[in-house]
C-alpha cells in the first residue's frame, strides 16, 4: 500500500470512529428514555433500542480505534 491509500483508509476509520461515538451516545439517550414511558411494551421497546444502538455504536468505535492503530504505524 502507498501512502496516499494509507491516509485514505486512515481518514475513512476516523469518520467511521466518530460515527460511532453519535450512535453510542444517541443509544445512552435512548436507554435513559426508559423513565418516561407508561407501559412496560415501551419500556423493552426503548431499551432493546438503546442497547441496540450502543452495541452498534461501540462496536464501530472498537473497529476504528484498533484499524487507526496499525495504519498509524505504517505512516510513520
Amino acid at each position: 500500500m502507498d501512502q496516499i491509500e494509507i491516509k485514505g483508509k486512515l481518514k475513512t476509520y476516523q469518520i467511521n470512529q466518530a460515527l460511532g461515538f453519535f450512535i453510542l451516545f444517541f443509544g445512552v439517550i435512548v436507554s435513559i428514555a426508559l423513565i418516561f414511558p407508561e407501559s412496560q411494551i415501551q419500556r423493552m421497546t426503548n431499551l432493546v433500542a438503546g442497547l441496540t444502538l450502543v452495541a452498534i455504536g461501540g462496536g464501530m468505535m472498537l473497529v476504528a480505534k484498533t484499524n487507526i492503530k496499525k495504519l498509524k504505524k505504517l505512516v510513520k
